[in-house]
């Protein structure tokens, strides 16, 4: 019985394990890596035919972006996920798949220009298109057999409508482990979707640890603050551009600007448009608007019971054409405009920010992680510039960040899902930064539990307990100023360092004070 790590390890995209027993291969998740830790996507670490089962947790792209590579490259297995998840990652594939067509076309032609070979896409629409033949479904709670010695049961992970927390209980040679793995856990009090459910049983948990080093800020009204940024930049002739993940983060807006709406907290334009210009973020929201029974939380449930529409109100526009997303530039009239993708990575997005970031009077805000090398962390960072279509375009825009509106789980959250558990054998930390995932082992290690963050391509053996395969870190491409490994060990310790300060409160005047000096003398050696 062994799991391997081929995704998200050290890093927060591209999660995919393998677990195997009695020779059987099951994958959880099969992700696409995206900014400074993607690896060769055009290679699977491993042969896609050997494949028997994948477990999907939810449907982000990051969790399930290479399932058409998986397929084209000769998987005949079967996937299992909760039905919502099956009907979100449907329309997300085929919607990556147009991504890495286009994509590969525009490589293309700057390739036939400077005489390099034609390249071809990751996958095509006919591939994404094909994953669908695979999938099966079962809802939450519900344990079945996946085959033999295998037993799965999905369990609301409350990070967007259908994802899971996976319990594998597992026999081989007559020994049983039960094997969680968290997907990615979700926040607390989040609109449109329930908590995350805590789990008591586990040998083994893979967990994520995407926001391991911090908490969100204190909660807010989101309504009220998101309303005070509309009236202020439209009310000054501007545009509120908000990148969204098409998936789940837009519906939450959508939600939120309904009850702005509906309580007229926006003064300054009373009738201001809102526009969702991302075709899958309208075909995502049909499916947020169709049959929630098992997914939604108590709020929301009593919107739809008596009759109204959570995604819907007075001047909301879904732009489907090109043609129409052009014209929202042109269009001289202050507006909202939520597009894709969430990280600015992609998408008509872009379009939108090359006609905004240079404007003082427009504001973009941001409502989620934006990973290290992404376009959407450079100016989250202060870029004073950034490149869009191959155009230098000057950053004036007001930048907002809504760092509270996440849909993780935060530190202090991350730390009470995996204390749930009782008598754990070890966790294995992934999903996280490179300096993150490690840190939070490491606070997982000072609560007396037994932890590490795997790396690439290792191998632990789950019956001894042990690690049989080490792996490696993949080179990071470098965006920026090069940080080394060093600094980043350093930086790791320092945030160790400030946990134990912190737990150190109530502790005696007289070793603090001794704590204190010894830190002091550290620090002036140094600084010499």
């Amino acid at each position: 019985m062994k799991l391997s790590f081929y995704g998200a390890d050290y890093c927060v995209t591209g999660s995919c394990h393998c677990l195997e027993v009695n020779g059987k291969r099951i994958l959880v998740d099969c992700g696409l890596q995206q900014g400074r830790d993607e690896v060769d996507r055009q290679e699977l670490p491993f042969a896609p035919n050997t494949i028997d089962y994948v477990l999907v947790t939810h449907a982000h792209i990051d969790h399930t972006g290479r399932l058409p590579l998986l397929v084209r490259q000769g998987f005949q297995g079967e996937i299992w996920t909760t039905r919502l998840t099956a009907n979100l990652m449907e329309i997300m594939l085929v919607d990556s798949a147009h991504i890495q067509q286009s994509d590969a076309e525009y490589l293309n032609r700057k390739n036939q220009r400077a005489g390099r070979p034609f390249v071809e896409p990751l996958y095509t629409v006919e591939d994404a298109e094909r994953v669908r033949g695979f999938v099966h479904t079962r809802r939450y709670g519900e344990t079945f057999t996946l085959c033999e010695g295998v037993e799965v049961t999905f369990t609301d992970a409350g990070h967007l409508l259908g994802s899971a927390s996976i319990t594998v209980d597992a026999t081989e040679s007559g020994v049983t482990k039960t094997i969680v793995f968290s997907g990615d856990i979700g926040n607390l009090n989040q609109p449109i979707i329930r908590d995350p459910v805590l789990l008591k049983k586990g040998d083994y948990v893979v967990m994520e640890s995407t926001y391991g080093d911090r908490d969100h800020v204190e909660v807010w009204s989101y309504t009220a603050e998101l309303a005070k940024v509309i009236d202020h930049t439209l009310g000054r002739g501007g545009n509120v551009v908000i990148p969204a993940f098409a998936v789940g983060r837009t519906q939450e807006l959508l939600y939120f600007l309904r009850r702005i709406k509906q309580e007229h907290l926006v003064r300054s334009v009373r009738d201001f448009p809102v526009y969702i210009d991302s075709p899958l973020a309208t075909r995502a929201t049909t499916i947020f608007c169709g049959d929630l029974k098992d997914y939604l939380d108590d709020e929301a449930l009593e919107l739809v019971k008596g009759g109204a529409d959570m995604f819907s109100f007075p001047g909301l526009h879904m732009t489907e054409s090109l043609e129409e997303s052009k014209m929202l530039n042109t269009d001289k009239t202050p507006k909202v405009i939520i597009s894709a993708s969430g990280m600015c990575d992609a998408g008509r997005v872009r379009h939108h920010l090359k006609y905004n970031l240079w404007r003082e009077e427009s504001t973009v805000v941001f409502v989620g992680f934006q990973a290290p090398g992404t376009l959407g962390r450079s100016l989250l960072e202060g870029a004073e510039s950034v490149k869009l279509f191959g155009e230098e375009v000057a950053v004036k825009a007001q930048i907002v960040n809504f760092k509270g509106l996440s849909s993780h789980a935060d530190r202090n959250h991350l730390l009470e899902w995996a204390q749930s558990f009782e008598n754990p054998a070890h966790f294995f930390i992934v999903h996280g930064d490179r300096e993150v995932a490690p840190y939070f082992a490491d606070s997982l290690k000072h609560l007396g539990l037994s932890a590490h963050a795997p790396q690439y391509t290792e191998v632990y053996d789950l019956i001894e307990n042990r690690l049989v395969e080490s792996g490696y870190l993949p080179e990071r491409k470098q965006f920026g100023v090069k940080i080394s490994a060093a600094y980043e060990r350093l930086s790791g310790v320092g945030k160790l360092l400030q946990e134990v300060i912190l737990r150190s409160k109530g502790r005696a005047n007289k070793d603090l004070a001794r704590f204190a000096d010894q830190l002091k003398q550290l620090i002036d050696k140094w600084e010499e």
